[in-house]
């Protein structure tokens, strides 16, 4: 699905890290090595069809690799 992040990502966690992950092997594989984090937090997002929608995201991070 797509999907655009409109303004900013609110109240971001982490949830897991490290052998926490279970993407860990992929993610090293494409990004390398790093201290990788699961992250959530809440956003407007514009969808495919143009509606504006309140949304959880998820995504992974890493010191000094960046947010995928």
């Amino acid at each position: 699905m797509y999907f655009e992040i409109v303004g900013d990502v609110t109240h971001p966690e982490t949830f897991a890290r490290g052998n926490g992950i279970r993407e860990l092997p992929r993610l090293r594989k494409a990004y390398g090595l790093g201290n990788w984090r699961k992250r959530k937090g809440l956003a407007r997002v514009r969808l495919s069809d143009g509606s504006l929608r309140d949304a959880e995201i998820h995504w992974y991070e890493a010191t000094g690799i960046g947010k995928f």
